[in-house]
């Protein structure tokens, strides 16, 4: 926010030069980001923190702090001004406020025989130093008191308001020349749904009923604590004028400065939150500057509804403790004159043979709620340089080791390796995701930010598979993964299950069936074989008791859970057709989920070293013709048994669908080795030949 020095200087006994205020406020208030000439005056851009906005956003607090922390003497400005005794307020303007829970007061001066010009010189060029552009004395006033004051003010001219009696005429009516008002009223309510208003800018917003207006008899002429209306605006012939200074719900105007787009100088004030004891203040200097500048008579009392009155909070705190937070040896009357400066009055305490303070806290310092807050103010009036540097001492213990968290890194690390790229969504879905992914025991949110977050995930793959729709727009060829929570209901309650790894796979332009499932199965083995776990086989006949979504989304003749001989620890499969029909995904999506702690159970740091054979191998191709039912797993069996030790591997490398009677080819490469001796020609035919005649008596046709 931008001070002016003038202005600032005006509030204290005790001069200071703009380099002596700015060192004093960024080394115990605020930082002063610059500060820049402007004609005969110095204007200095002050960081207001939000702690602080309350009171700080003005002239008034600003000079307060000045004065604190420089021990001068805080100069307040004059607010003397005579009341017409022939013309009381009231009967110009009744309030009423039923929005109550939105507006907790809300005050109002009325000023008579307004003369309307320009605001003085002084007043004009202060006002752009801060920024804000003169346009007639009254508007001027108002926005000198909002900057002075921190609280925002608002005139309208009470003869372009509604009557609220509509034939009264009032008794000193004679007394106000060229006046045709009648005894007018505002209402502080909430917008009807749908009611609009247009603001003096010409805008027009259309409201609900959680917008807070101000209201004549008829229509809304303005959106309470952001922006005035059309209608009752000051202009060059306004001769009566009421001055509306309230306190409004911060929350609300947040909401709907935000919802409207609509950001002002007044709208962030309250949004901030502010002294309801602040309005009446305000509304005494504004009348004081009408009677001064604009010649007005000003009308005797205060048009105040004020129902639930703030009352004054106390502080207790313990001495011993704030003098080990602070780090001084700081005495008790020490603090309390310190605390002085700031208004807030304190006296000492004994309390089981403690010392405490007592602090009496001024309504306009919304910010100090607890001890801590007395000790900071003590400390940055001290200031924080005066704290010996001190080295902390204490025991260090070594963290413990949490394995998910050490193996969870290591597992992406092998996954990006491995060409996979890492996804992170949020954990939530929506109505739609469950209906068309048919999942059971969701659990759902009660407060969703939106209908598409209406709940919890219950499989990783749901969004990846969503993700994978979303980037085949760009790319042929995607390859995704994600680590994170899933959660259910469980025996009624929502529960966060284990920490879930998946990963998704597709190929736009590929012709071989099942391409993506191998693909991930070899993922699988390259996973398991990193982290130590041996012994991993895929289990097609889904037995046990396998995840809930597992017999819902996935290809019935395409799925296999991933087990040792110990447990089983995710599955492995293909997205099947209907979910993809609904989701408009034309590519096959084939995917796989493990649990991560059960990897970290299984996983092993240790390595039993087996160095390659010295002795070359020798490779043998073999294709054979099957059922379109027979599973790979089970012709696999057949060659490793018949096989035996000098069989050191067996890969399926290629696969073709298109025989007659309903049968498919499988192409496998043998490699025959031994860590003892060369092997003959002669020896390893004879292994062939063996395990040809095994496959021929399964009823298989070796093809030649």
């Amino acid at each position: 926010m931008k001070f002016s020095y003038n202005w600032l200087s005006e509030y204290l006994e005790k001069k200071l030069s703009p380099s002596e205020m700015v060192d004093l406020l960024t080394m115990h208030a605020f930082e002063v980001e610059s500060m820049e000439k402007f004609g005969q005056d110095y204007v200095l851009d002050i960081k207001i923190l939000p702690n602080r906005a309350h009171d700080c956003m003005s002239y008034i607090g600003v000079a307060k702090e000045l004065a604190a922390i420089s021990g001068s003497k805080f100069v307040p400005p004059k607010m003397n001004f005579a009341e017409d005794k022939k013309i009381k307020a009231k009967d110009f303007i009744l309030v009423e406020v039923p929005a109550k829970e939105l507006c907790p007061r809300y005050s109002m001066r009325v000023a008579t025989e307004i003369k309307m010009g320009q605001s003085p010189k002084w007043m004009q060029e202060r006002l752009q130093a801060c920024g804000l552009r003169p346009i007639s004395n009254i508007v001027d006033i108002t926005n000198y008191v909002m900057l002075e004051t921190g609280q925002p003010l608002h005139a309208f001219d009470l003869d372009k308001l509604e009557s609220a009696i509509s034939n009264f005429q009032f008794p000193i009516s004679k007394q106000i020349p060229n006046s045709k008002s009648q005894t007018k009223k505002i209402i502080v309510r909430r917008a009807v749904d749908g009611e609009e208003i247009t603001t003096i800018e010409g805008k027009k917003y259309k409201l609900n009923q959680n917008n807070l207006v101000i209201a004549d008899e008829k229509v809304a002429i303005g959106i309470a604590g952001i922006k005035g209306g059309q209608g009752p605006e000051i202009d060059e012939k306004t001769k009566i004028v009421a001055i509306e200074s309230a306190n409004f719900e911060p929350t609300n105007i947040r909401r709907t400065s935000k919802a409207f787009v609509l950001r002002t100088d007044a709208s962030t004030r309250f949004e901030n939150g502010l002294d309801p004891e602040l309005t009446a203040m305000a509304l005494e200097r504004c009348v004081s500057l009408i009677e001064e500048i604009a010649n007005g008579r000003v009308a005797e009392d205060l048009v105040d509804i004020y129902p639930n009155k703030v009352k004054p909070r106390k502080i207790l705190a313990d001495v011993q403790w704030m003098q080990e937070l602070i780090g001084l040896p700081i005495k008790a009357q020490e603090m309390i004159d310190i605390l002085k400066k700031f208004e807030i009055f304190a006296k000492i305490l004994k309390k089981e043979k403690k010392t405490f303070i007592e602090a009496a806290v001024p309504s306009s310092r919304l910010d100090l709620v607890a001890q801590e807050d007395i000790a900071e103010e003590i400390a940055r009036i001290m200031g924080y340089d005066k704290i010996p540097a001190t080295v902390p001492s204490g025991i260090l213990i070594p963290a413990v080791k949490e394995d998910n968290l050490i193996y969870e890194d290591k597992i992406k690390d092998i996954l990006v390796g491995a060409g996979w790229s890492e996804a992170q969504n949020y954990s939530f879905i929506s109505d739609e995701d469950k209906k068309i992914f048919k999942t059971f025991k969701a659990v759902e949110i009660r407060n969703p930010f939106s209908q598409d977050q209406k709940h919890l995930r219950t499989t990783l793959i749901i969004n990846l598979v969503k993700n994978i729709k979303e980037n085949l727009k760009y790319f042929d060829n995607i390859r995704l993964f994600e680590v994170g929570h899933v959660f259910s209901m469980v025996d009624t309650k929502p529960t966060e299950l284990n920490v879930k790894i998946a990963a998704v796979v597709v190929n736009k332009n590929t012709k071989k069936p099942a391409e993506g499932l191998f693909e991930l199965k070899g993922l699988i083995n390259i996973l398991t074989e990193k982290l130590g776990i041996d012994g991993i086989w895929f289990d097609d006949a889904i037995s046990g008791d396998p995840p809930q979504y597992w017999l819902t989304f996935t290809h019935p003749l395409r799925r296999a859970i991933v087990r040792t001989d110990k447990m089983a620890f995710g599955g492995v499969g293909e997205i099947n057709q209907t979910i993809l029909d609904a989701l408009g995904i034309k590519e096959q999506i084939s995917f796989f989920e493990l649990n991560l702690p059960d990897l970290v159970g299984l996983a092993t740091e240790e390595r039993a070293y087996r160095p390659p054979s010295k002795y070359p191998a020798i490779i043998r191709d073999l294709a054979i013709s099957v059922e379109q039912t027979t599973k790979i797993e089970s012709v696999l069996n057949i060659i490793e048994t018949a096989g035996g030790e000098l069989l050191q591997d067996t890969d399926i490398f290629d696969i073709y669908e298109g025989l007659a009677g309903n049968k498919k080819s499988l192409a496998f490469r043998l490699i025959y080795q031994s860590d003892e001796r060369n092997l003959t020609d002669e020896e390893v035919n004879k292994l062939q030949e063996k395990i040809i005649k095994a496959i021929e008596e399964e009823g298989w046709e070796v093809r030649r």
